[in-house]
C-alpha cells in the first residue's frame, strides 16, 4: 500500500544543512517524514507545531540519520472527525536549532465513516423461496377431510351423487332421445360404481 511522504535532505553539500524537497504538503491521511542522510550522520529533531499536533502525532521527537540512510518517520493523522481544513507546520532542526526547516501542513476533512448495517449483507429471500415446500400440502385444509367420520363422507358422497344424476338428468331432458337416456344410464352407473369402491370394506 502506497503512503505519502515528505522528503528532508540531511547534510547535502554541507554539515548541518536541512532542505525541504517541498514547502507545501496536504493529505487526509497519515504520511511519512524522509529523512535522507548524505554527507555526515547528525541528530535530527523533529515536531509539530500545536495546529498540527490536533490532528497528527509522531511516534518521537529525536532520530539519528546516517551516512547515505534513509530514516523514515511515521506520522499518523486522524482526519475522520474534521469539518474544515486543519493548517500547521512540521519542523525539522539540528544542531541544536541552529539549521530548521519547516513544512507547511494542511490536513484536509477525510471520508465520513459509513457504518454497514449486518442485515444488508443477507440476501433477501426471493418470492420463489417463499413457494410451499414439496413437503406441505399445496392445500392444506384439505387435509382437514381425513379427520371426518364415515357417516359425515357417506352423506358428502349421497349429496354428489343426487347432483351427478340430476346434471344428467337435466342433459337428457333438454336433449331428448334415445342418446341422451343412454348418457344418464351411463352417469348413473358410472357414479354408483364409485362410490360404492369407496366405501368398500
Amino acid at each position: 500500500m502506497f503512503t505519502p511522504a515528505v522528503t528532508v535532505h540531511v547534510n547535502r553539500d554541507s554539515p548541518e544543512r536541512l532542505e525541504a524537497a517541498t514547502a507545501t504538503f496536504e493529505t487526509a491521511e497519515s504520511f511519512t517524514l524522509l529523512l535522507e542522510g548524505h554527507d555526515s550522520p547528525t541528530h535530527v529533531h523533529c515536531r509539530l507545531d500545536d495546529e498540527l499536533a490536533r490532528v497528527a502525532s509522531l511516534p518521537q521527537s529525536n532520530y539519528y540519520v546516517e551516512t547515505d540512510a534513509r530514516t523514515p518517520v511515521p506520522i499518523d493523522v486522524d482526519a475522520g472527525g474534521l469539518e474544515e481544513s486543519v493548517q500547521g507546520y512540521l519542523e525539522v532542526s539540528t544542531g541544536y536549532g541552529a539549521e530548521s526547516a519547516a513544512i507547511a501542513i494542511t490536513v484536509e476533512p477525510g471520508p465520513d465513516r459509513v457504518e454497514i448495517d449486518e442485515s444488508l449483507s443477507k440476501p433477501k429471500q426471493s418470492s420463489i423461496d417463499q413457494s410451499p415446500s414439496p413437503s406441505e400440502p399445496l392445500f392444506g385444509d384439505l387435509d382437514l377431510l381425513g379427520d371426518v367420520g364415515p357417516v359425515a363422507l357417506a352423506a358428502i358422497a349421497f349429496g354428489a351423487v343426487v347432483v351427478a344424476l340430476a346434471s344428467a338428468l337435466a342433459v337428457a331432458a333438454v336433449a331428448g332421445g334415445t342418446a341422451a337416456v343412454a348418457v344418464f344410464a351411463i352417469v348413473a352407473v358410472a357414479v354408483v360404481a364409485a362410490v360404492g369402491l369407496r366405501f368398500r370394506p
